[in-house]
């Protein structure tokens, strides 16, 4: 690599977009930042002494879109029926589950992550954490929910959704209920579950069952409560 690319390479990394804890940060240091955002992460959320139910899905929804409104009304009675709502604190999805929890009177969690883009905490959380690893916000989300509810997300949701099932799946987490929140959205990824990783024997048959995919609020409400309960 020339002296220039260097020089061009160094710059970027410089760059806000590009500071994201690049190799410039020692990894001893790094470490011990990591650490601190696991312990003030688990001193925090060791506190709620309610069970939580984890609702996430795009950042990019609208506040007119149909899945904001029924988001919104979900996470409201849940709240009602006495779950905490967590979420990742910022805005679409995540602000209509924080804001039914909120005003309905619950606990609304929002565990916000550090980002370049997209990510602003929004007004309704009474619970706020903030982070700046991915990482160490997931074993948030897995290690204090009893329930998990995704609607319609990107890559994010779909990385919490798959990380949450394989950990149910090989049994390093205790069985929680899944949720996929409106079937044709999910619809199509379901079916390739079934019709491509079932049938080809990378998951098994009964695996499928570790998810409910539904289109109304009450019933996702009551799969919730009912499998929690057990």
């Amino acid at each position: 690599m020339g002296q220039g690319e260097n020089t061009e390479r160094r710059r970027l990394i410089r760059e806000p977009k590009y500071n994201l804890d690049n190799t410039m940060v020692g990894d001893s240091w790094r470490m011990f930042r990591i650490m601190a955002e696991f312990v003030d992460g688990f001193d925090a959320m060791s506190t709620i002494d309610i069970p939580a139910v984890t609702i996430y899905g795009s950042a990019r929804t609208p506040k007119n879109n149909p899945y904001y409104k029924k988001t919104e009304e979900l996470a409201g009675k849940l709240a009602e029926a006495g779950y905490g709502i967590i979420t990742g604190g910022g805005p679409g999805i995540m602000e209509a589950a924080n804001k039914g929890a909120f005003e309905a009177g619950g606990i609304s969690i929002g565990l916000n992550i550090s980002l370049p883009h997209e990510q602003q905490p929004n007004p309704y959380t009474n619970f706020p954490l903030n982070f700046k690893y991915f990482f160490v916000r997931k074993v948030m989300l897995m290690k204090y929910s009893t329930g998990f509810v995704a609607m319609p997300g990107g890559f994010g949701s779909l990385d919490e959704l798959f990380e949450a099932l394989t950990l149910i799946q090989t049994e390093r987490i205790r069985p929680f209920p899944i949720v996929l929140f409106g079937k044709s959205y999910w619809g199509g990824l379901v079916d390739w579950i079934k019709e491509t990783l079932a049938e080809s024997g990378n998951i098994d048959a009964d695996d499928i069952d570790l998810f409910r995919v539904v289109d109304d609020v009450e019933e996702a409400c009551r799969y919730i409560t009912t499998h929690i309960s057990q």
